[in-house]
């Protein structure tokens, strides 16, 4: 019989530095742990005060590059990091396919820095669905700023705004990102957009080209407040430009700050969270009661024209809260 798990001592630790007890429940969320809700009643008082910066972009941008020399510039002026890179999934483990400390091998032995990559285990929107606990887990673990690199999937990208307090997008020169910005919806969803590999041509075309589209629309918070979001070119492989990108990540903060920006953003992520527990939780019960003979028989119904789908679905609840 496995020993009962001390959620309390184990983000006691983690709150200390141990990196191990970190790691351990980063697994513990990721796996969805039967402790998962003493884990997640122990972090609670700890949580709310880590910056949250999403990075994302079309494969090939350099996000990995762009996230360890952002790493290198907040370590650089004493910031404690951490790093969710979500990965793309093995389809025979599970697991991620990318590995942190071989992108980012650089941070690996710096105590102020915690690295993990996760997979995103077949959950759509480039990140993975365990991702805000485990950035439950950094927050109160004393990270200063949070860095979520999500997959690089593309178009389905757009999730990271729910989770982040400022979102960089990332592009680069000659790949076609100017039309896919435009396709993926990105220019609702930034608040820093980043030309990658600006020593290539075409880096001068792509700015004019975002500067143009962002012109087209402003967007204002209810006081009137705008936040227009800024183009920093970037080469990031050898560190130029990215202390002007945490300077406009510095920015956006002071914004969200004096907007009320923050205080919004972090209502709504709440919301959504909770929401996305109930209702795994209402298919959890789903799945038990509809396992048994309550779905089958009901469906029968339907089918034979005796009872319409809504009236059955109503039915098919009464019997979740009754058990």
């Amino acid at each position: 019989m496995a020993p009962r798990l001390d959620a309390v001592d184990l983000v006691v630790r983690a709150r200390r530095g141990e990196a191990r007890a970190v790691a351990r429940l980063i697994s513990l969320v990721e796996n969805a742990s039967p402790y998962l809700r003493e884990i997640a009643a122990a972090l609670a008082p700890y949580t709310g005060r880590a910056q949250v910066v999403g990075l994302t972009g079309a494969p090939g941008v350099g996000k990995s590059t762009s996230t360890s020399a952002l790493v290198a510039a907040l370590r650089r002026r004493g910031n404690r990091v951490g790093v969710l890179a979500v990965d793309p999934s093995s389809p025979f483990s599970g697991g991620a396919l990318l590995g942190d400390r071989v992108r980012m091998s650089e941070h690996a032995t710096d105590d102020g820095v915690f690295i993990r990559s996760m997979a995103t285990r077949g959950h759509l929107g480039g990140l993975a669905w365990s991702t805000p606990q485990a950035l439950r887990v950094l927050d109160a673990a004393g990270c200063d700023v949070v860095l979520v690199e999500t997959v690089g999937v593309g178009q389905s990208e757009v999730d990271v705004v729910s989770l982040a307090d400022t979102t960089i997008v990332l592009l680069a020169p000659g790949m076609g990102d100017e039309v896919q910005a435009a396709k993926a919806g990105i220019l609702e969803i930034a608040d820093v957009f980043v030309v990658n590999k600006a020593d290539r041509d075409g880096a001068a075309q792509t700015a004019r080209e975002l500067r143009h589209m962002i012109s087209l629309g402003d967007r204002p918070n209810g006081d009137g407040d705008l936040w227009k979001p800024p183009i920093v070119r970037t080469v990031a492989s050898r560190g130029e430009g990215v202390d002007d990108v945490v300077a406009a990540v510095d920015a956006h903060r002071e914004w969200l700050d004096r907007s009320g920006e923050r205080d919004r953003r972090r209502l709504q992520r709440a919301e959504s969270e909770i929401q996305a527990i109930a209702l795994e939780q209402v298919r959890a019960r789903l799945g038990e009661v509809g396992d048994a003979t309550a779905l089958p028989e009901l469906a029968k119904r339907v089918a034979a024209g005796e009872l319409d789908p809504y009236r059955a679905s109503d039915e098919l609840l009464d019997r979740i809260a009754e058990g």
